[in-house]
């Protein structure tokens, strides 16, 4: 039996310069007294394109690190009580959204109610459009990143706004596309061709590669507009690519590319954004065999070459076009942790390891070695 789970999500916007509109609004959205959760260095995209048209806002709050370690939590949830804010307004990536959604948890465990959440996405990983939140815990002999997925902590209203991602780094926003495209392929883990996921998702997949495979290389974003070498609304583009690829979380179940991610992020320190770029294209080969004929659905099929293969292929030229890092050595990890990386997921995601099928021990190592 097939199933689709909606999510609460209340409104999404789309469209070029829309930043300030939906702001200026959003009381009339239920998004009333927000504090905004952001980082440093989109302060400035913050006093611009939001900040002015606020009304009655509750502060700011940008100390947040990578990977949501517990104590920035914490810290932003004291932020919230002590400027008795109602709801949060979250501008930046997905450690900024992650973030919110665990401080809405958090302050829905002390007060008995949730900060409902206003979403302004920064990069393409989709984070605005899912319940799903990672926290880092650091008070263990390691750290590790919890994941947790909390209904209500979906964004109320997402804003998507290309004027957002302009300023976006390079790196980080075409590795967040890999992220975005790692959501599309893994949703299929354990839906069907017919799953609105995958006829969504594959429209995503191919949207990204449209306009991904153009991309000049080396160039910012502000500069490639500049040229003329992109538009306005090739960024529009990729923004709604990240959407359909991620339109249906509540109805799948990720896999191991997004498992091993996890543990590189919140365990090894490596960027959020950057792991699908090392992980999605082994991952896909390395469990072909739970996703069959299925995966014939994000590109046509070559006869005589298994559709994981064709896949695998494609993501892992993408990433090599885009000259995005794709090899754990890239990042300082010693080949030596290999086995403790494969330790730390096959003790908390055996489901995922079990995709691997027959010999899992073996099939993991040799994954990893691919990735390093």
């Amino acid at each position: 039996m097939e199933q689709l789970k909606c999510l609460p999500q209340e409104h999404i916007f789309w469209g070029r310069d829309i930043a300030g509109q939906i702001a200026a609004s959003l009381n009339s959205y239920g998004i009333t007294r927000p504090i905004t959760f952001t980082v440093e260095f989109l302060e400035t995209l913050h006093s611009v394109h939001l900040q002015p048209h606020i009304v009655d806002s509750a502060g700011v709050f940008s100390s947040l690190p990578p990977h949501v370690p517990d104590f920035a939590v914490q810290q932003a949830l004291q932020a919230c009580l002590h400027g008795r804010a109602e709801s949060i307004v979250a501008l930046g990536g997905g450690s900024v959204l992650d973030a919110a959604k665990a401080v809405s948890d958090l302050h829905y465990r002390q007060t008995g109610r949730y900060l409902p959440i206003a979403a302004f996405p920064t990069t393409l990983s989709g984070s605005e459009f899912s319940h799903y939140f990672g926290v880092t815990e650091t008070d263990g002999p390691r750290k590790f990143k919890r994941s947790y997925a909390v209904r209500e902590t979906a964004p109320k209203l997402v804003a998507i706004d290309p004027q957002l991602i302009i300023d976006t780094p390079r790196a980080l926003l075409l590795s967040s596309a890999i992220k975005g495209i790692d959501h599309a392929v893994e949703g299929m883990r354990l839906v069907d061709r017919d799953h609105p996921h995958a006829i969504l998702a594959a429209r995503g997949v191919e949207r990204f590669f449209k306009v991904l495979k153009k991309w000049p290389r080396q160039l910012e974003t502000r500069v490639a507009l500049a040229e003329g070498l992109i538009d306005i609304d090739d960024l529009l583009q990729l923004q709604l690519a990240a959407w359909q690829c991620y339109f249906y979380p509540a109805s799948v179940i990720y896999g191991l590319s997004h498992r091993i991610g996890h543990i590189l992020g919140g365990t090894y320190g490596l960027p959020h954004s950057m792991t699908s770029c090392i992980t999605l294209a082994p991952s896909i080969q390395a469990c072909a065999g739970i996703y069959g004929d299925k995966l014939n659905i994000f590109s046509a099929h070559q006869q005589d070459t298994p559709p994981a293969t064709v896949l695998s292929e494609r993501i892992s030229n993408l990433v090599e076009t885009l000259e995005l890092p794709h090899r754990l050595r890239s990042f300082g990890i010693s080949r030596d942790l290999l086995p403790e990386i494969g330790k730390l997921l096959t003790q908390h995601y055996p489901s995922e390891v079990g995709d691997l099928g027959d010999n899992e021990p073996g099939k993991l190592a040799t994954l990893l070695e691919n990735l390093w």
